[in-house]
């Protein structure tokens, strides 16, 4: 059974870089591990650039850039032919929906479950950091 194919909130990792003891953090951990995928696009890949380099004093940039260049080399790239908007209430969130609905993704990990709940029709479900490491074996 190949693993799961999920697409990352830009929430997800924010959480990651700031802190390195919650489940944000362990999800990035494990990426690259053959325990899930993640599909990006280029738009979705420069909001979470351009959000993780908000994070005044969080992380210096050189490890932001380090942080993009992992993702972009273990992530699946997703082109995007339709688009789905508008269909969330944020425009940045709809960029998460389209590389899902186009991925074919399981689900969207995020830390806003309503924000996404519009996805469930598409049959994503949407999971919080902690309940995701669940299913896929990786703490809790």
């Amino acid at each position: 059974m190949p693993p799961p194919l999920v697409v990352l909130d830009t929430n997800v990792l924010v959480s990651a870089i700031r802190s390195r003891r919650g489940a944000s953090f362990r999800v990035l951990e494990q990426l690259g591990a053959g325990r899930y995928e993640i599909a990006v696009s280029v738009p979705l890949v420069l909001e979470y650039e351009d959000a993780m380099l908000r994070q005044r004093g969080a992380v210096p940039a050189e490890a932001v850039g380090d942080v993009i260049d992992y993702v972009c080399h273990v992530a699946r790239p997703q082109q995007i032919f339709y688009l789905w908007r508008p269909l969330l209430r944020d425009p940045k969130d709809d960029m998460v929906a389209e590389v899902a609905v186009a991925a074919g993704a399981e689900a969207v990990v995020t830390h806003n479950l309503r924000d996404f709940a519009a996805l469930k029709p598409f049959g994503i479900r949407i999971e919080r950091p902690q309940d995701f490491l669940r299913l896929i074996g990786g703490r809790s």
